[in-house]
């Protein structure tokens, strides 16, 4: 880091940012390893969290010598391997355990990495205990956002979400009410121009094969209905203080492009590197700084040709629903995310159709009264009943 810290604190000078990663054996979570381990220097990672892949957690614990780690499935927490963890490592259990890691004193910065609204506790807990926060949780935003902005001190939370992250840059030094148009690009998915009659008979194993980008299984649905994006406009309407109305969906096949500004005057600034989860981790760790690249550098003489295209709402339901509740805002974001998890993971398990899912959504939303939002418990009341409607919607759609 430099001389002074992200909130303007002084830094510890000559030491490495230390760093808990929630998540850590998942696409980002290995992925932010991999970053540090490029970085020894720089980054000192000393918790680590899964929800109950221990045999990862161990590796991990042992090859950067992690002092306090957790695994957030009780299920899991006698499992035997753990019993190979660094001597002198603090083990816990269950959730409330995988939250107080990112509270803990010797911890710099969280990486939050956990898939769903459960990860809006550790990101809740970090802010409040004033650290920062690089997060790819954007569930969390997206049902909290009310409740998590407030809480972040000037350059302590940075997305990690590319088009986040891209954006987040093309502002940095600009006036947010220079902005006219935020342009997030979108791959398209791996439906991108088939009608609805073709996505009915859609398969979830052909859902899973994105174009362009490795992730896990449930952001990877996300995009083929394109809810990710959806999800991502509202999180961009919180995190950048813009309407929803004034965030754009471009389809932008080849990912390059990971999002653009656009400002008053016209000009437009875009952010642009390979499809490389690194970068925007690497860039979330080392703000204000650039470091060396850890993702590959683009040879841009031999590229392709950038194409761009209208995502359509009519065919891609979900995208349409997520800005009805962005627009709506207040609980009503937090219950459409539930019914979207639910739904994804029904359609995962083949326990309904790919249509099925903006169906249960759709339902859901109609369902759900639009209240203030106050607190993380009343959000979590809120996901509880909308995963009971979104369940019960699912065995009509069974029937």
């Amino acid at each position: 880091m430099t001389e002074m810290s992200r909130a303007g604190e002084p830094a510890r000078h000559g030491e490495p940012l230390r760093v808990a990663v929630l998540g850590c054996s998942g696409s980002i979570g290995t992925q932010t390893l991999d970053v540090c381990r490029r970085h020894p220097d720089r980054l000192r990672v000393v918790a680590l969290s899964v929800s109950s892949s221990t045999g990862a957690l161990v590796a991990a614990a042992r090859e950067f010598g992690a002092a306090h780690v957790a695994v957030a499935d009780p299920a899991h927490a006698a499992d035997p391997v753990l019993g190979e963890l660094p001597a002198g490592c603090a083990l816990g259990s269950g959730p409330e355990a995988v939250t107080e890691l990112a509270t803990l004193p010797d911890v710099d910065v969280v990486v939050n990495a956990l898939v769903g609204f459960a990860g809006i506790h550790a990101g809740h807990a970090a802010l409040l205990a004033g650290k920062s926060l690089a997060y790819a949780n954007k569930e969390s935003i997206v049902c909290g956002g009310d409740l998590l902005m407030p809480l972040a001190r000037p350059g302590r939370l940075l997305p990690v979400d590319s088009e986040h992250s891209a954006i987040f840059q093309c502002l940095v030094g600009e006036k947010p009410e220079d902005v006219a148009r935020i342009w997030l690009t979108c791959s398209g998915g791996p439906f991108y121009g088939r009608t609805r009659d073709e996505l009915a008979r859609v398969t979830a194993a052909e859902a899973l094969a994105h174009p362009t980008w490795t992730m896990g299984a449930k952001i990877t649905i996300d995009c083929s209905t394109l809810m990710n994006k959806g999800l991502e406009v509202i999180e961009a309407h919180h995190l950048f203080d813009q309407p929803v109305d004034a965030i754009r969906v471009l389809v932008h096949r080849q990912s390059k492009i990971h999002s653009m500004v656009e400002f008053v005057d016209g000009v437009v600034k875009a952010q642009l590197g390979s499809s490389d989860m690194r970068a925007p981790i690497q860039y979330a760790l080392s703000y204000p700084e650039r470091w060396e690249a850890t993702a590959r550098r683009v040879d841009w003489c031999a590229e392709d040709p950038f194409t761009f295209g209208e995502a359509d709402e009519r065919a891609f339901g979900c995208l349409a629903l997520a800005r009805e509740a962005g627009r709506a805002g207040g609980t009503l974001p937090c219950a459409m995310n539930a019914a979207n998890e639910v739904a994804n993971a029904a359609f995962r398990e083949g326990l309904c159709s790919f249509l099925d899912i903006e169906r249960v959504v759709a339902a859901v939303m109609g369902r759900t009264p639009v209240e203030r939002v106050e607190s993380v418990s009343q959000l979590d009341e809120v996901d509880a009943r909308a995963r009971e409607l979104a369940r019960a919607e699912l065995m009509e759609v069974r029937i």
